[in-house]
């Protein structure tokens, strides 16, 4: 039995542009801060709270790739 899914992050699409390391740092907390709250019982907050960290741990690892002058 084959179960379709869609992925959290298409490998294939565009990585977000980082503002500075100490932007990417403070918006990182933010969201670790505000999903820290969400119902573990409700799918779409779980959908949501995942997505903006996947977004934020992104730009995060751009940021610091950047700042040691790497491009991925």
């Amino acid at each position: 039995m084959s179960i379709s899914y869609t992925p959290l992050h298409d490998p294939d699409g565009v990585d977000p542009l980082p503002a500075s390391l100490a932007i990417e740092l403070r918006l990182a907390r933010e969201c670790a801060e505000r999903v820290a709250a969400a119902d573990i019982h409700d799918h779409t907050e779980m959908v949501k709270a995942a997505a903006g960290l996947d977004y934020r741990l992104r730009a995060l690892i751009a940021a610091v790739d950047a700042e040691r002058g790497e491009r991925r």
